[in-house]
């Protein structure tokens, strides 16, 4: 009996490659005839439709700013017109020879924020980098110190407003919404009716209401010869909304741990707060990463509201820049797509850090 000698096989590569961009492509957009018609019906419209845009706002746009070369027969988009206004939209009516302070407090504002979304810099300094930086916001902006110019809030405006506006609410705005969604949650019956009449109080009405009422109505309440400054009283409308909403969000994070959990916590001998801390909310903010996320996001939007009090922020910066000058009147729409090109990408970003934390907290998931 002869004894055969195993030859292994060498390996071959699969017959159809399931990897890259056309495999994508192959299984997702005409894998079968249903896709493959609405990919080209779709494909077309977008084709079409980005052809007319490129030579609307690129190929035939008119970039330097000249009104009335803007006018001329096919000439496409008057991007002169944000050129003419930029400072205008961006700073809104802040005095113009001084429009460097509101560009150095959005500077440090913004690298702020960079830092405290970065993991390297989080660090015990970064509380005293929160008080510094905004200290030197109200400084710059408002003047009245170290030499500065004093400028009234009134006159504060464009993207500065806007992102500090946005800022301030959404560091007020989620410590509270994390009281009040345990606060709906408690077994104390005063202490969990509070908090749900506010939410569903704040929640009832637009945040047009709450801005106007905190504007307009709240200074009635106030005693002869005291007065709150409007930003001041916009932050605190902006911000109690925001809880409201935000509370809910957190509520059904809370929701979704199973109560044994709790109870294994309090045979462990666990206080409530240290129950709430290291066990319950961990994993009740990990599961709303994205609700939360859009929170966030629908405050730098709503933002644009306070033009009702007389505060101009992006948007109201750009209504004023063009109605004050009818030269420049007719281009509003290259004016928006600005301000809109300004808050996508804001708006993006926080998104793409939105993904990158909810990837983060759930590596443990992951398989």
């Amino acid at each position: 009996m002869t004894s055969k000698q195993f030859v292994p096989i060498a390996p071959r590569r699969a017959p159809i490659s399931t990897e890259g961009v056309i495999p994508w492509i192959r299984s997702n957009l005409f894998g079968d005839l249903r896709t493959s018609i609405a990919t080209l019906f779709f494909g077309a419209f977008l084709f079409y439709a980005g052809s007319n845009f490129a030579s609307w706002g690129l190929f035939s746009a008119y970039w330097l700013p000249d009104h009335e070369a803007c006018r001329a027969d096919g000439v496409g988009a008057c991007w002169g017109v944000v050129a003419e206004k930029y400072r205008l939209i961006i700073f809104g009516r802040y005095p113009f020879e001084e429009q460097w302070r509101p560009l150095v407090a959005t500077l440090l504002m913004v690298a702020l924020l960079v830092a405290s979304c970065t993991r390297t810099f989080w660090k015990p300094w970064l509380v005293v980098a929160w008080i510094v930086v905004m200290a030197a916001f109200f400084m710059l902006m408002g003047g009245g110190v170290m030499g500065l110019t004093e400028v009234e809030t009134g006159r504060w405006g464009g993207l500065p407003l806007t992102i500090m506006l946005a800022t301030i609410s959404i560091a007020l705005a989620f410590p509270l919404s994390l009281l009040v969604a345990l606060g709906r949650r408690s077994d104390l019956p005063a202490i969990r009716s509070l908090c749900t009449v506010f939410v569903e109080l704040i929640r009832g009405v637009p945040l047009i209401s709450v801005l106007f009422m905190a504007s307009f109505m709240f200074p009635l309440f106030m005693p002869v010869g005291v007065s709150i400054d409007v930003l001041v009283r916009v932050l605190v409308g902006i911000t109690l909304f925001q809880t409201a909403y935000m509370a809910e969000v957190i509520r059904g994070g809370l929701q979704a741990i199973p109560k044994g959990q709790v109870e294994a916590a309090a045979t462990l001998g666990l206080s409530y707060w240290q129950t709430q801390r290291k066990i319950v909310l961990p994993q009740a903010l990990a599961m709303v990463v994205p609700g939360i996320m859009n929170s966030f996001i629908a405050i730098f939007k709503d933002t644009s509201l306070v033009i009702i009090v007389s505060l101009y922020e992006l948007t109201g910066s750009l209504k004023i820049a063009l109605s004050s000058d009818s030269d420049w009147r007719a281009f509003h729409i290259e004016g928006y797509l600005f301000i809109a090109a300004i808050y996508f990408l804001f708006c993006f970003s926080m998104s793409r850090y939105s993904a990158w934390v909810e990837r983060q907290v759930n590596k443990g998931k992951q398989r």
